[in-house]
């Protein structure tokens, strides 16, 4: 039996780690100390702690989620110490006083945290999850690469003058095979020549990692809710693996609202006695999940209500008829709402595809719990 429990608050830096323990009994942050930033360090200090608390304290560590992701976790665990990461968005910060922010409080206030349960702790992924997750953001720093060239050919063009007066948009075949046929003078046609290798190697690229998500896709590890989750509109292949991935499991969320508010899509508020103000979305959780819902969500904004494209039924096929049922409930209930919001209501376009996107959150995890009905 453990008679004292000591919460270890620590403020993790990439090369110093701050810490500090904290009892219910004493209500009070003491033996602060700064380490340097390797986990045989916290080890080293929570044994010099045992000397004050007893051999037989129970140690609990704690740290913000941040630069060092999931290594020390798995390192401490891996030493039978137990370990928590820390949602920031949902520690309880103090008010009322002048804010004095050094690694020293931040260790205290985690430890306090820790010590009140005023947080919600971060989902330890498995580690088949964390490597694919790697890997799809890995993709998307190649795709961010990819756009950003594309900037850059189409700014070299206007700042030389070469206008492509096509009716067709940019990065068509035709407009790839005009920018191929320029001939500008001297260097410039060096450089037009590296932007558009760069522009084929990127999209090359891409080409080849998007093969092997799929792959990744059809494992029997994700291969069900990936087929699944790509029933509805705006959602491939990647967007539903990477939510598969940065999420976890689905059924730790009590209800849809609850996922919704996970991923920061439901509004603030500000309220004092009768006054009550609405204010935009919370914007907590899991950014990478929120801005791949509201991209899903562009999708709504177009097309006819009901109709369903070649593409989307091909998507469809192999599925069960309620989950088929379920995907077609939701796509048709997104595309009238978007279109009465937009022209009946006269809401802004922007704020209407996040309340789409929020919507289509609370389907997708009807859609992995089995809530289907």
């Amino acid at each position: 039996m453990h008679y004292t429990t000591v919460y270890v608050g620590m403020d993790v830096h990439k090369e110093t780690f701050s810490l500090c323990c904290y009892t219910n009994e004493k209500e009070l942050a003491e033996y602060p100390q700064k380490v340097e930033g390797h986990y045989s360090k916290v080890l080293n200090y929570i044994e010099a702690m045992r000397f004050h608390y007893g051999e037989d304290a129970l140690f609990i560590c704690g740290y913000e989620a941040g630069c060092l992701g999931f290594t020390l976790y798995h390192q401490l665990t891996d030493h039978n110490v137990k370990c928590v990461i820390l949602a920031p968005t949902t520690m309880l910060q103090q008010r009322g006083r002048k804010k004095v922010k050094t690694d020293k409080r931040d260790a205290a206030l985690i430890a306090r945290c820790l010590a009140h349960h005023d947080y919600s702790p971060v989902h330890i992924p498995t580690d088949q999850d964390e490597q694919t997750k790697e890997y799809l953001r890995m993709r998307d720093d190649h795709k961010l690469a990819l756009k950003k060239v594309k900037q850059q050919i189409l700014a070299f063009c206007l700042r030389h003058n070469y206008r492509y007066d096509a009716t067709n948009n940019h990065w068509t075949q035709a407009h790839l095979k005009w920018l191929r046929a320029l001939k500008p003078e001297g260097l410039y046609e060096e450089v037009l020549k590296e932007y558009l290798l760069t522009y084929d190697t990127l999209t090359d690229k891409l080409e080849r990692l998007d093969k092997r998500i799929e792959e990744l896709a059809g494992g029997e590890e994700y291969h069900e809710n990936v087929k699944k989750l790509i029933c509805f509109l705006g959602v491939k292949t990647v967007t539903a693996l990477s939510v598969l991935t940065e999420v976890g499991d689905f059924n730790r969320f009590a209800s849809a609202q609850h996922f919704a508010s996970y991923i920061g899509l439901t509004p603030g508020e500000d309220s004092s006695g009768e006054d009550q103000t609405r204010l935009g979305i919370t914007k907590a959780g899991n950014r990478h999940v929120r801005c791949l819902l509201v991209e899903a969500a562009q999708s709504y904004t177009r097309g006819q209500i009901g109709f369903k494209s070649k593409a989307l039924k091909a998507r469809q096929e192999g599925n069960l008829p309620e989950v088929i049922a379920y995907a077609d409930k939701a796509n048709e209930r997104l595309r009238r709402r978007y279109y009465r919001m937009v022209l009946k209501n006269n809401k802004k376009t922007n704020v209407v595809k996040t309340a789409i996107a929020r919507e289509l959150a609370c389907f997708m995890w009807g859609m992995i719990t089995g809530n289907v009905a």
